[in-house]
This record gives C-alpha cells, structure tokens and sequence, in this order.
C-alpha cells in the first residue's frame, strides 16, 4: 500500500494561521512578509505591504520610531541578536493611536547569520489610564514614551509633579503596561497614614501575638506580585526611610515583632510634589534613598504648559461624565474658547471637576460659559464672575480659531507642495501633528 505524501504548509500559510499581527522585518526597516491580520489590523493591502517600511505602516512616520523618542526593538535587537519586548504607540487602519505590546524575536540563517526580526504585535487595552494618553502637546508625549519604555522593567520609577498633573494615573499607566498588569495595585499616601508604630504596621505589616502569622497585612505584603505606588514621599518620617530603601535595595521587609526579613516580589513607583533635591539639602529626605530612587524620573508637566492638550482633555471627560446622564457630549468652539482662558492652578484634576460642575449645573442643557464656575470664582458673585472674563493672547486665539475645523484640504495640499512633499515639514507649518496629516490625506484619497 502506497501512502499519499502529505503536504506541507508553506511559511506564508503557518504565519497565517497565528491570530495576532506578525510581520518579518529585515535591518534596514524593509517589510519581508506579514500575515494576513497583520494586513487586516493596519488597513493595507497584503500585495503593497512587502519592501514597504514598518514604520510608515504602523507609525505613519517616514523616519523610524527612534527618532521620535521610543525604543525600536528592530535597531535593539540588530544590536544584541537577542529576543526583545517592549510597548509602543500604533496607528490601526482607522487612524486611531492604540497601545500595542511588540514581542520581537531574531531569526537567522543555516549559518547562524541574524538576518531578520520577527515581531509579533499585541493590542493592549487600557483600563483606567485613558485621561492620561489624551492630548498630542510635545511635552506629554515625552512622557508617554518614558513610560512605555520603563513600563516592561523591574526600575522604580520617581514621578515629580504639580498636584492634579496626573501622577497616580500615570502610575497606573505603567502598571496596566507591565508583566504586572495582572498583579495588584496599591496606593500608599505618606500624608495621611499616620506615625510611629501606626505607620510602619501600614507599610510592612504586624506579626500576630503566636509569633508565627501576620495580623496586619501592610502595603508592601499587599502588592506582592503586583506594584506599589508611594505618594507624597517626602512626607515619610526619615525613621521609616531606612527600612524603605532596605525595602528597595533588597526585596526584604520586616513586619513589626518580627525579627526576621521576609522576601516581597513588588515593583515601586514613587511620588513627589515638591523639589526632593531641595528635601535632601535640608535634612527631610535621606540622600541615599534619593539617588536609589531617581534612577528613571518622570516630569509630568502643569496644565498651563500643554495649552493644547486642554480642549482633548474637556472633551475626554465631557464624553466621560455626559454620555451616562445622557448629555449633549459635543465642545462648542464658543466652550473651547472660555476653557483655554484659564491657567489651571489644580491642573488636570481641576479641568475635571470644572466639566462635572458644569454637567450639574447645565442640568440636561447643552454646556454653554455661562456654565463653566472656575475654582476661585466658586464663591463670587455674577458681577465679579463678568468682570473677571479671560482675554486669550495671540497664541491661544489662533489655537481658538484652528479647533474643530483645522486646515482646509486645498491648504494642506498646497503647503505639502511647498515642502517638496515633506509631511514632518508640512504638519509644522500647518500646526497639526504628521500623524494628524498623514490621516487627513488618506481620507483625501479615498474620496479620489
């Protein structure tokens, strides 16, 4: 009997057959092949993706990723012929930005010669961070891509900031982006967890009077395979500090009436308010547990210096806090205009809780000015609140005048002829993002 040889499939079929985005890539940023989700996911025929760029594919940028501050695993792993992860920003097939996770691995030839990556995409959702990733100001998107690259990493991360500039998001955002995701989450206010005894019971934890089991369990025996999140650091009595930095340093606690260090798997993030340099010169902060913790800093930037981000951000949270009361969720220009007046003292905290009182007030109407009751005119009165309209300077007028509408198409042709075709040159003259434009002159071209 004559058995029937059985076929094998062919690479294109196998990579077909995996069900997240995968595409070969090889040293010079050149697509080799990629599967059919991967087509599917960016919106581009399967025949024109081959010698196409991965970077004009999923960033919709004509230079590569690390030019513009993230982390590109194809140059890292050309570099260390080693397996690499991280996260990055994307661009699906809608023009839409997503968090994806970039599992990339080496693939080499019969003789061992690395020759190409192969990277696998993950579109991550996120949870509760979504306020923090709105808004395209320069200075936000620099943290973002801090934090998608100290995300993936054991590092504790110190974040420095205005209060209501989002610190606890921003927290979480690392959290949800890490292999901790799954993992707990806990918050640790240092301004309002007590002293003494009281204090170091909350954050290590109390041994029962058997000696043998905890009584209490602190933050620290909380996050165990998770994160923990320490704010308002420089409020911690220097007594405690010691036994933090222990923590830090060696992954060991020790609850109180204990005499043995107990181990904690738990990455820590930081947060400060204040200048911790200034802490260390007067004695409040020990010096050596600040340089173990300013190992990756993040600045996170007051509201008043991301002027643009502010229109995004009211409209984030008018769909927020609207859509469930069945509100109107469109920002007039007119609303735009009285938001962008301000200068934001309580930062993103205060933009929000302005949105809901004007909710409140508005009672079902659509959001007018009138509406908007800023935080010190809380108590004044309807003559004060006149005689106190804001005056929008040049800058912040044109950002008025351009909301909602944006360049016109003839515009935007005409500037990008101007710059030889050059969209990096062409967004800037037109005061919009590339990713902006290079959306704006795809639905151009699908409209002929």
């Amino acid at each position: 009997m004559v058995r029937k040889k059985i076929r094998e499939p062919n690479c294109q079929q196998l990579i077909d057959s995996f069900p997240d985005p995968f595409v070969v890539i090889d040293r010079n940023y050149r697509i080799v092949t990629a599967n059919r989700r991967y087509a599917q996911h960016y919106g581009v025929d399967a025949s024109q993706l081959v010698g196409r760029r991965c970077h004009e594919v999923s960033h919709h940028l004509d230079t590569p990723c690390s030019q513009h501050g993230e982390h590109c695993p194809l140059e890292a792993l050309f570099r260390t012929g080693e397996s690499t992860q991280v996260m990055h920003v994307h661009y699906d097939g809608e023009g839409n930005s997503e968090h994806v996770q970039i599992n990339a691995t080496p693939l080499f030839d019969e003789a061992g010669t690395l020759q190409f990556m192969g990277e696998t995409i993950i579109p991550v959702r996120t949870r509760s961070t979504q306020s923090f990733v709105v808004g395209d100001s320069d200075s936000m998107q620099l943290v973002a891509k801090q934090a998608q690259r100290v995300a993936p990493t054991r590092t504790t991360v110190l974040l420095v900031g205005e209060s209501g500039t989002g610190k606890e998001c921003l927290a979480r955002y690392i959290h949800e982006h890490s292999d901790r995701a799954d993992g707990p989450f806990v918050v640790f206010d240092c301004a309002g967890s007590g002293s003494g005894e009281e204090l170091e019971r909350r954050l290590f934890g109390q041994l029962a009077a058997d000696g043998k089991n905890l009584n209490a369990l602190g933050v620290f025996q909380q996050a165990n395979g998770g994160t923990l999140f320490i704010d308002e650091l420089c409020e911690l009595p220097k007594s405690s500090q010691m036994r933090l930095l222990r923590a830090l340093e060696t992954g060991e606690i020790k609850p109180l009436g204990s005499t043995d260090y107990s181990r904690v798997d738990v990455r820590v993030i930081v947060a400060s308010v204040g200048d911790m340099r200034a802490q260390v010169e007067s004695g409040a902060l020990r010096k050596d547990l600040y340089y173990r913790l300013s190992a990756f800093p993040i600045q996170l930037p007051p509201l008043r210096e991301r002027r643009k981000d502010i229109v995004p951000l009211a409209q984030y949270f008018l769909r927020q806090l609207g859509e469930p009361l069945g509100q109107e969720t469109e920002l007039s220009a007119e609303l735009g205009e009285a938001l962008l007046g301000h200068h934001y003292p309580g930062n993103v905290r205060e933009l929000r809780n302005l949105i809901e009182r004007a909710l409140i007030y508005a009672a079902g109407e659509p959001l007018r000015p009138e509406h908007l009751v800023f935080d010190h005119l809380l108590f004044a009165t309807d003559a004060d609140r006149l005689a106190r309209r804001p005056v929008l300077d040049e800058g912040t007028r044109r950002l008025v005048d351009r909301r909602g509408s944006g360049p016109s198409p003839e515009e935007m042709l005409q500037v990008l002829e101007e710059c030889g075709g050059h969209r990096g040159r062409a967004a800037q003259r037109l005061g919009i993002s590339e990713r902006t434009l290079y959306r704006r002159l795809k639905s151009l071209r699908a409209l002929g």
